[in-house]
């Protein structure tokens, strides 16, 4: 692994020395045991309390989302900047990649309380339904936010004293970006901070291949040192054809089949082959089952059918799934859980006005159902959902779009969110390079320098998931060098946007 430091894992590293203990032969469950009572007991959950559930669920906007048309800054001043360097047309209408600014007062967002400076920012045209749970208190913005090992200035990052100023590795690569985003680590790293929380909660999970499950393939983010990453379809489990339905119309086959597929063997990796195959047997029948006894209890109605606005929404798809195993979690046995959903096609080098609104539409309606859902369930102080990307982008324009950026703004929505507000500090907007303090908070062509980094972010959403303080470091391997004891309270451990 990059940069993780899992011996700091205490209570994984309970998991690596059971197997240690292995070799007190006999012994080796009192061992187990033992251990046990000091470490696996994660979130001090209460087994017989069905109230007793969080779930975190992390909408990833593959391709790097650009910040400057999402939230959009629309204060007068600042929102001329804007205009004038995306080629705004005259008195505020539209032009080159800039929106009109009559078209964002529908999502104008108001803060309970004010930013500093008369800052004001609007979402995108198309949001209107997180506009709408911003302004009554569902959802918050995070302002400026992206990898960052240790805090820094303009001036440190042009410096070439790495060892005093280390950089995130690879910026401005999607491959990269995307995996330190997820994990702290560039393209390769095995170990994410959503299973890291995962390796913390299969303790509280009476089925804890449940714990960690995502609706979009596989990625680096559900995987734990123990938690696996268990993936389903926006349709439910992922079936075993041959063990579900008859093999060339012969029902002999298929047991045949079943059989051959799940039976012990001698050789060593056949063995463990055909132990994987059952647990996949296995979890599917009860994932399925889980799903049905949800749909026909009427437990979640609103999700089926699925609601017509939804039709060709992959992203909407994907969260009807996370709800409808939320629904079921109880038959599937989990307290703790975390998500992992995903919508691709943000890399705008081109056609950014005529393509992002589709995008934005999509994150909207998705994530505000998502939460609607999560209120009918009743769980919806107890669910949260948070957007990722690869980067932000650059304010200046290419022509068409915007180019690989750094920073960017994020979402958060959910019950349990401090909501009506926004986190962190708003950037100044600026493309030029000069000593003026409005240019100190950009890389080049408007690219931000995060003034939060995703450690700080993510230990945000920890904290509230259950994980000590005395945890994140082991989750979080920069977060040492933010907050008070780093001597850095500019830059808080906790953005302070959940609830306790």
């Amino acid at each position: 692994m990059y940069l993780l430091q899992p011996h700091l894992h205490t209570r994984r590293a309970f998991l690596r020395r059971a197997g240690q203990l292995a070799m007190t032969g006999t012994a080796l469950p009192m061992a187990l045991n033992l251990a046990a009572l000091g470490e696996a007991a994660a979130f001090n959950v209460n087994p017989s309390d069905p109230n007793d559930y969080k779930a975190l669920v992390c909408v990833f906007l593959y391709g790097g989302n650009d910040y400057a048309n999402t939230v959009v800054t629309y204060d007068d001043p600042s929102y001329n900047l804007y205009s004038a360097v995306r080629g705004g047309g005259a008195g505020q209408s539209a032009g080159g990649i800039a929106l009109a600014k009559s078209e964002l007062a529908a999502t104008l967002l108001s803060p309970t309380v004010p930013l500093p400076n008369a800052r004001q920012y609007a979402l995108h045209p198309a949001m209107t339904g997180l506009a709408a749970l911003f302004n009554s208190g569902q959802a918050a913005v995070q302002l400026n936010v992206g990898p960052l090992v240790v805090p820094l200035t303009r001036a440190e990052y042009n410096n070439s004293n790495r060892v005093a100023y280390p950089l995130p590795p690879k910026l401005f690569s999607h491959n990269d970006q995307q995996s330190i985003w997820q994990s702290s680590s560039p393209e390769g790293s095995t170990i994410g901070w959503g299973g890291n929380l995962g390796d913390l909660a299969l303790a509280s999970n009476t089925n804890s291949l449940f714990t960690c499950i995502s609706v979009t393939g596989n990625a680096v983010f559900l995987s734990g040192d123990s938690a696996l990453s268990y993936q389903v379809s926006t349709s439910g489990a992922v079936a075993i054809n041959g063990v579900k339905s008859n093999v060339y119309g012969s029902s002999a086959v298929k047991t045949a089949l079943t059989s051959l597929i799940q039976q012990p063997r001698a050789h060593t990796l056949e063995n463990e082959y055909n132990k994987v195959v059952t647990r996949a047997v296995n979890s599917e029948t009860q994932v399925t089952s889980a799903l049905s006894a949800t749909a026909s209890a009427g437990v979640a109605p609103f999700l089926e059918p699925m609601p017509a606005t939804f039709s060709g929404n992959s992203l909407a798809s994907q969260l009807k799934m996370v709800a409808r195993l939320i629904a079921g979690r109880a038959a599937l046995g989990n307290k703790r859980q975390v998500f992992l959903v995903s919508l691709g096609g943000f890399d705008l080098h081109d056609n950014l006005i005529s393509q992002q609104p589709i995008l934005m539409d999509r994150v909207s309606e998705a994530m505000a159902a998502f939460h609607d859902a999560t209120v009918s369930l009743g769980v919806a102080n107890k669910v949260t959902a948070f957007t990722a990307s690869d980067f932000g982008r650059t304010l200046a324009s290419n022509g068409d779009g915007s180019d690989h950026g750094w920073g960017g703004h994020h979402i958060v929505v959910g019950g349990a969110v401090k909501g009506k507000a926004f986190y962190g500090n708003a950037p100044p907007v600026s493309v030029t390079s000069t000593s003026a303090p409005d240019d100190q908070w950009h890389v080049g062509q408007g690219r931000l320098l995060p003034s939060t980094s995703v450690d700080q972010y993510a230990a945000t959403l920890a904290r509230w998931f259950g994980v000590a303080d005395s945890e994140l470091a082991g989750i979080l391997p920069n977060l040492k060098h933010f907050g008070v004891a780093a001597g850095r309270p500019d830059y808080p451990s906790d953005m302070g946007f959940m609830a306790a």
